[in-house]
């Protein structure tokens, strides 16, 4: 099975170097910026199933990971 991978960069490649520029600027975008990147790895650990998990908890996760990835997204193209 091949893992999708969802980091930023991958997901929005035409805003690197935007992602870079609130990386380096903004406390709040780093923070949930890491927080989507450590949820991003856990999720990809758990779709390799190297980590056990209930559906469920892997659902919570994938849609706690949308919600970021809307939330990065906006403070991307403000």
């Amino acid at each position: 099975m091949t893992i999708e991978h969802h980091d930023l960069v991958h997901e929005f490649p035409q805003l690197r170097d935007r992602i870079h520029e609130l990386k380096t600027g903004n406390t709040h975008f780093r923070k949930l910026f890491d927080e989507y990147h450590t949820l991003t790895k856990s999720i990809e650990t758990m779709e390799t199933g190297a980590m056990a998990v209930a559906t469920h908890t892997e659902e919570i996760a994938k849609k706690r990971r949308v919600h970021l990835k809307d939330e990065l997204y906006k403070m991307l193209v403000a």
